[in-house]
């Protein structure tokens, strides 16, 4: 299968304008021979300016699944292409709003999961189970963004038995107890076509690339899985993100990344040989489950906060 992961600049609250990117990026990617594509994390409303919203105003922004307007936009600009997408936006249910992302193809929608560490707004409930589905011949499974960062997630999805794990996600270029992580000064941007090396050193470094490389490997490594990784690039928000969109097999080796600046978008060519062959495949067979069950599973209070909100 050809998979696809795109990045781009989203517009604060533009569903419109959002949904014409995620358009003009997929058509490239179903011109470019792939099978499907994949957006980041509430690619279609955008992400980080949520979190200065009133109840009111997310609740206005957030929209019904499937029936909402830009679910169904969504879902025709799937059967005009004849591509699969997957894309994030706020979902509102039963009084509830939920940070959610779906696969929809020309006949409507195939899967939908509600991120379960959710923080960005005080509003947002936590969704509640694991989400597992078949998509071209292949397992799938989704967690976004700071769902990935609890190993935890992975492993239980890719025992349900995701082959394929999409991961959407807002992140990067943050405050954080680690070193040398903060914040990417505008000037760096507003100068980019000037002096591209300056905003890559600052995107490669401890503030992006270099802090993804500790984990996002390792998350698909060990589970024996193939990972791809959705970022948004230049401004979500007032936060500069970095992109560096990626394809990683199950040996933990990227097999494509977006290195561009710009919207954009890249395909790798996955295989299930690769997925038995794999360490980890070898590594969850190798379990013996009955010495850490009861600690795995034992209470415990839940804190996601991460430190630039705190």
């Amino acid at each position: 299968m050809n998979v696809s992961v795109a990045q781009f600049q989203p517009k604060d609250g533009d569903k419109v304008y959002n949904l014409s990117i995620i358009r003009e990026l997929s058509e490239r990617a179903k011109s470019n021979g792939a099978d499907l594509i994949s957006f980041h994390e509430m690619s279609i409303t955008g992400y980080t300016f949520t979190k200065d919203l009133n109840f009111a105003q997310i609740t206005e922004l957030a929209e019904e699944v499937p029936h909402g307007k830009s679910v169904q936009k969504l879902i025709q600009i799937s059967k005009e292409l004849e591509i699969p997408i997957l894309a994030g936006l706020v979902e509102k249910s039963d009084g509830k709003l939920f940070n959610s992302y779906i696969c929809v193809t020309g006949d409507g929608l195939v899967a939908k999961y509600r991120k379960i560490h959710p923080f960005i707004s005080q509003y947002l409930s936590a969704g509640d189970e694991y989400c597992v589905f078949e998509l071209l011949g292949w397992k799938c499974g989704i967690l976004i963004c700071y769902d990935n960062n609890v190993i935890e997630n992975v492993r239980a999805t890719s025992l349900l038995g995701a082959e394929l794990i999409f991961a959407p996600h807002v992140t990067g270029c943050t405050p954080s107890a680690m070193p040398h992580r903060d914040y990417v000064a505008d000037k760096y941007w507003q100068n980019r076509e000037n002096d591209p090396v300056s905003l890559r050193i600052e995107f490669d470094g401890p503030k992006g690339r270099r802090w993804l490389m500790r984990w996002l490997p390792a998350r698909a490594y060990d589970n024996g899985v193939y990972y791809a990784f959705t970022n948004p690039i230049g401004y979500d928000g007032e936060q500069l993100k970095n992109g560096n969109s990626m394809i990683i097999d199950p040996y933990g080796e990227i097999l494509s990344e977006i290195r561009s600046f710009k919207d954009e978008i890249t395909i790798s060519k996955i295989t299930k040989e690769k997925i038995q062959q794999s360490g980890g495949w070898r590594y969850k067979n190798a379990r013996r489950p009955e010495l850490y069950r009861d600690i795995i599973g034992g209470d415990h209070k839940s804190n996601t906060k991460p430190t630039w909100m705190r």
